[in-house]
């Protein structure tokens, strides 16, 4: 019998099934480093005593979804820099009432400045997705993709003039490997990670995870939360809870 719709997008339904995938190897077996107070805003957990007024967030992956970015401005009034180099992401955003705070740029992020080539994601009836899109072509994906400019974070924070970032999300098909590994041969070293991983897409492994997550580790950074589907980890710089005061082990 087929489970309803409803049912499937329970945290208990995704529980089980992650607990299910854990068990057969298809997601890692991992558990929080840290004991910190999590909310949830959008569909993304956080610290947020950890957030202050006029802090810096950067938003990649935009999609159809800025639930968290306006919950985050909401929240503590933070400058959230969102990017998407989709035509259907940028589109829509333009039909949308957005808050002085939120500022849209049309960019892909990756490793290294220059051009991505991008495939539509093969939704289950077998049609390309408008919306998402990753580095991974999968084995039903034809040649109907986009091609566009990417820059590195390094790269797009020098255009904005910007030296820090205290806030970064990303939900970016695949190619955030790449982006973390730049990121942690750089000073760079944002208070919280807000991580999609996409080691279900083909190349990308399990393994994969768990080695960047290892090196996430190594460069002072604590698993905060995972998501009951998990795929979404936030970490957080161990140091910055030193100076807030928040419990920091399990």
């Amino acid at each position: 019998m087929p489970v309803k719709k409803p049912l499937r997008k329970s945290d208990s339904w995704r529980r089980a099934k992650l607990a299910w995938k854990r068990l057969v190897g298809r997601e890692p077996r991992l558990k929080p480093d840290l004991d910190v107070p999590m909310e949830r805003l959008g569909d993304w957990w956080l610290c947020l005593e950890l957030v202050r007024e006029g802090q810096r967030a950067y938003s990649f992956g935009v999609g159809e979804d800025v639930g968290f970015d306006l919950a985050l401005i909401q929240a503590r009034k933070v400058d959230v820099f969102a990017f998407d180099p989709t035509p259907n992401s940028i589109a829509w955003l333009q039909t949308q009432e957005l808050p002085v705070q939120f500022h849209f740029f049309p960019w892909a992020v990756a490793e290294r400045d220059g051009c991505l080539f991008l495939y539509p994601r093969i939704k289950g009836d077998g049609s390309p997705s408008r919306v998402m899109y990753t580095i991974v072509a999968e084995p039903e994906a034809r040649d109907d993709g986009i091609e566009v400019t990417a820059r590195s974070l390094p790269s797009i924070m020098a255009s904005l003039g910007h030296e820090l970032v205290d806030i970064l999300k990303m939900d970016i098909e695949g190619a955030e490997y790449g982006v973390l590994e730049g990121m942690l041969h750089s000073p760079l070293r944002p208070t919280q990670l807000l991580l999609e991983f996409h080691h279900r897409f083909p190349g990308l492994t399990v393994a994969g995870t768990l080695h960047t997550i290892d090196r996430l580790r190594q460069a002072g950074y604590g698993l905060a939360h995972i998501s009951s589907s998990g795929r979404e980890f936030t970490f957080i710089l161990t140091a910055s809870l030193d100076v807030s005061g928040a419990t920091r082990s399990r």
